[in-house]
């Protein structure tokens, strides 16, 4: 079991004072109904040094209607985007939000995806960094030179809607939707066209991975839980989904850092599924695993 996708504010605030350069951090506040909001309050404070990188222009693609919310960007151009904010092979990407990790994960899975092993998420996020009682500022950081990144091979996986819709009902695959509980069971949706779940799949939403202070619960407590929603399955059987593949990558680290690899994402989750013309659906509670 590992910790070491995540860092402290303690530790992220020693690395910075030792060696400011060889860290990008990176702002990912974003909200859902309010897509310039986390822009907004990057320019009111964030922490000395970090860029805004947008959930919605930056580590997404173009939606084009079927393709989900936030679909995928291309992996060679996301690489070009990591250098040109300054990444080198060596940089360490840290992961900033207010969400528990939420969109920082998505940072996370993403560097990964494109080869980039030295990426974090900062535990708690901006909470913890101003309970430790570290410095914001509105200050803009100056550009850094273009890096040196270039895209390597990916250290994660994934699987697109054609895989989905072959693999549905597979005995080999456990599809587990990281959304709040009401909107997997079809109820009080207000993001996505259609209410429900992709047929089979396990609930798990993205708030049991994190304790009340929005810190990630221990490994061997993640374990434990993971281990329960698995049941016979390995972890390679998961594929993390949600609404519109954000939530699934803070599902994918909890598994990490509970020392169980291999899960994969599907980029477009429901908001995608539930696009397609007669897409299969369910409602109700989860049937996996009680």
């Amino acid at each position: 079991m590992s910790s070491s996708f995540l860092i402290t504010a303690q530790a992220l605030q020693a690395r910075l004072a030792q060696n400011p350069d060889s860290v990008l951090l990176c702002d990912c506040r974003f909200d859902l109904v309010d897509p310039d909001l986390g822009k907004r309050a990057y320019d009111a404070s964030h922490l000395p040094g970090a860029v805004y990188v947008d959930l919605g222009r930056s580590l997404s693609s173009e939606k084009n209607g079927l393709n989900g919310r936030h679909p995928l960007p291309d992996a060679a151009v996301f690489a070009q985007y990591l250098a040109a904010l300054g990444v080198n092979q060596d940089t360490l990407i840290v992961g900033v939000d207010a969400h528990g990790g939420l969109y920082g994960s998505r940072l996370w899975w993403l560097a990964r995806w494109v080869g980039h092993a030295n990426v974090v998420v900062l535990d708690g996020g901006m909470p913890a960094w101003e309970k430790a009682g570290y410095a914001l500022t509105a200050a803009q950081p100056a550009a850094r030179p273009v890096g040196n990144f270039k895209r390597g091979a990916s250290l994660v996986s994934s699987v697109d809607l054609a895989n989905m819709q072959a693999g549905l009902g597979r005995a080999d695959r456990l599809i587990v939707d990281a959304r709040p509980g009401d909107r997997f069971q079809g109820q009080n949706e207000t993001l996505d066209a259609m209410a429900g779940h992709i047929p089979g799949a396990a609930s798990r939403p993205v708030k049991e991975n994190l304790n009340d202070d929005g810190t990630f619960k221990a490994p061997e407590v993640l374990r434990a839980e993971f281990t329960k929603l698995l049941g016979s399955h390995p972890a390679k059987d998961l594929v993390a989904s949600c609404g519109s593949g954000v939530s699934a990558c803070h599902l994918l680290l909890a598994l990490e850092l509970a020392g169980m690899s291999g899960g994969a994402l599907y980029g477009g989750s429901w908001s995608e599924w539930s696009s397609q013309p007669n897409a299969p659906t369910e409602t109700g509670p989860s049937r996996v695993n009680g």
